[in-house]
């Protein structure tokens, strides 16, 4: 199965309203990083044990740490959880930017560092999701 294959399976397992929540957000996504390069994550380790949620993947950030080895890795990363959805911008040096720019007009909506996590689309101003999104995407630069 190809990475495009998995993210429709991914997709389509959420129940109804989440289905078409992350429809829309993958949509968007793809506007906003049209023709990047899309990754799949199942969640899985090496030993197939459950680490994380499963997480779509956009564009291409190389992840450097401090021992100096480095990672290729996606820009902006979408999941299902329990509760809701994560929207993950990765690679924002400045950890207290999402919070302190976007934190208050996006809507009820948990934002850390480098997470937005909501219930449903409809608790959150998406001009501002998108805004985060597209600051994310400038930040890195590298798709």
């Amino acid at each position: 199965m190809n990475i495009q294959e998995q993210i429709e399976k991914y997709i389509s397992s959420q129940p109804e309203l989440k289905r078409s929540d992350m429809q829309a957000l993958h949509d968007l996504t793809l506007q906003i990083l049209p023709g990047c390069k899309l990754w799949f994550d199942n969640g899985q380790n090496s030993e197939n044990k459950t680490v994380s949620n499963p997480t779509i993947g956009y564009g291409f950030h190389t992840i450097k740490y401090a021992d100096g080895k480095t990672r290729d890795f996606f820009q902006i990363g979408l999941s299902a959880n329990k509760t809701g959805i994560s929207v993950y911008i990765l690679g924002i040096r400045d950890k207290t930017y999402l919070v302190q720019t976007f934190g208050k007009e996006i809507g009820k909506a948990s934002v850390t560092g480098y997470c937005i996590k909501f219930k449903t689309l409809k608790d959150i101003n998406m001009d501002v999701l998108e805004a985060a999104i597209r600051y994310g995407v400038e930040v890195t630069g590298e798709n």
